[in-house]
């Protein structure tokens, strides 16, 4: 009997997301673009956490485009929620970084995952900065716009540039530790607002560090498949685990492991092989 997905599967819901994403993301950019402050009905959901009808539209749109082709999936987004299944589950961030397109910092994207067997097997970031689109298959590499791309060569930790995430459901005090250890080891560092995007900035060699002690699972499953496929180590918690509660996240430059070795062992976790 064949598998569920076989590798034919597989690369058809890519082409499909890949597609969506990037129609998606120019909309939203195009809206984001032509809209008055006032028009995006921004909405707070909790303490700088927003959502903007921009997301929602978004999000119908990836839902209806993804499900249309492949109807028995389930799907899983930030705004309407779902669950995974006993097939294959699309994990969707539509406007991953909100908060960064309400103000018109250009540093957000689109995030879909495809998830199957408690495995990643798709990912797919549109880059709303540069108006690209970032795609694996596990197994096959990372790619930006069709292109491969690969995670950083840096060995020296004083050449090193990392992006750490924050938000306030975790300490703020860890976070400022951790952030001097890094600083105190030659390291400059950044903190960007969307973590999908700092992901394929690991994942095409412009930061060599991105960590989070906690994100939703449509934040980081896509970027962490394409990080892991451009060769950057990559430490998270089981698939499931994520789906059910959220989690850390680590990728990083291979030549830099001792200098974040650090980091694994404050998190429990180990370098995903599969």
């Amino acid at each position: 009997m064949k598998p569920a997905f076989d590798a034919a599967a597989i690369r058809a819901r890519a082409e499909v997301a890949i597609t969506i994403a990037l129609e998606v993301g120019r909309e939203a950019a195009r809206f984001r673009r032509d809209s008055n402050p006032g028009t995006l009905a921004v909405e707070n959901k909790g303490l700088q956490d927003f959502v903007t009808v921009a997301d929602r539209r978004a999000e119908q749109a990836i839902r209806d485009g993804l499900l249309s082709r492949f109807p028995d999936d389930t799907f899983m987004g930030e705004e309407s929620g779902g669950q995974s299944g006993g097939t294959g589950t699309w994990v969707v961030d539509p406007i991953d970084g909100t908060t960064n397109y309400i103000r018109g910092f250009r540093h957000w994207g689109v995030s879909i995952a495809f998830v199957a067997n408690g495995k990643v097997e798709i990912g797919v970031v549109y880059d709303g900065a540069e108006d690209k689109v970032f795609h694996a298959v596990s197994g096959g590499g990372a790619f930006k716009d069709g292109r491969p791309v690969h995670a950083a060569a840096t060995s020296d930790p004083a050449n090193a540039l990392v992006i750490l995430g924050h938000s306030r459901k975790t300490s703020f005090d860890d976070h400022l530790a951790l952030s001097r250890r890094l600083h105190e080891c030659g390291m400059d560092y950044r903190r960007m607002g969307a973590a999908a995007i700092d992901l394929v900035r690991v994942a095409e060699g412009t930061a060599d560090l991105y960590y989070e002690r906690h994100l939703n699972a449509w934040d980081m499953l896509a970027g962490a498949l394409i990080a892991k496929e451009a060769g950057a180590m990559v430490a998270m918690p089981p698939v499931e685990r994520l789906l059910a509660d959220g989690g850390p996240v680590i990728a990083h430059s291979p030549g830099l492991a001792d200098e974040f070795a650090f980091i694994l062992d404050l998190e429990g976790l180990a370098p995903v092989t599969r």
